[in-house]
């Protein structure tokens, strides 16, 4: 069985829906963090965390939106089939010329899609501001497998950490399989790790002349 969510038209409903009620919000911005990316980011985050139950339908059950900082997520809900999401918010402002968001650690959506029922979410809103108000443009609401490995990138936090190349440049394939993803993401990560450690070895040896250097210096 495959999500109803992501396998249908209704992820696309719920993107529309989303931008839809994001845009016909009264300002909720001031001049001074209109301006901060993330400020306006807090703030989305903070007024879908709220609304987003109603938003996705009466299909979904054991909804929440608290989590730790550090968490995977920004919520999390199950369907009527039990499949459990958890979603993470993430916006963007379509004026500035780059932005390079983190997803999540490879380690821990290795093990999270160790479950075929779980999904990690991508809520991408790309949004422009006009004065105190802002305008979204385009609304995402994809797991992360339907993101071609184009538009990805890993970065070097713990063992890995999957982020988006330019959010300006997003390619979605929809359906795409989890299984040939997945084996993509570990190919990705054999090109990756043998990098990493060419650059350690080229840092062990700066400091091993660094150490050589400052044992010659008297106290």
């Amino acid at each position: 069985m495959r999500s109803k969510i992501f396998f249908s038209k209704q992820y696309q409903t719920i993107a529309k829906n989303i931008k839809t009620f994001i845009n016909k919000q009264k300002d909720f911005l001031s001049e001074r963090t209109a301006d901060s990316p993330r400020a306006v980011g807090d703030a989305v985050q903070s007024l879908l965390e709220d609304n987003l139950q109603s938003i996705l339908g009466k299909d979904i059950k054991d909804y929440t939106p608290e989590f730790a900082r550090r968490a995977m997520a920004d919520i999390a809900f199950k369907d009527k089939d039990n499949f459990y999401y958890v979603v993470d918010i993430k916006t963007h402002n379509i004026n500035t010329s780059f932005n390079m968001p983190n997803l999540t650690s490879v380690e821990r959506l290795a093990r999270f899609y160790q479950d075929d029922r779980n999904y990690f979410v991508v809520l991408l809103i790309a949004y422009a501001v006009k004065g105190t108000h802002i305008e979204v443009e385009c609304v995402s609401f994809i797991p992360l497998e339907f993101f071609a490995w184009d538009c990805l990138t890993i970065g070097a936090l713990g063992w890995g950490q999957i982020q988006i190349a330019n959010s300006n440049k997003i390619k979605i394939i929809p359906h795409y399989s989890r299984r040939k993803w997945m084996l993509e993401l570990c190919d990705t990560l054999f090109e990756f790790y043998p990098r990493e450690i060419n650059k350690i070895d080229v840092r062990i040896k700066y400091f091993k002349k660094g150490k050589a250097f400052w044992n010659k210096k008297k106290d």
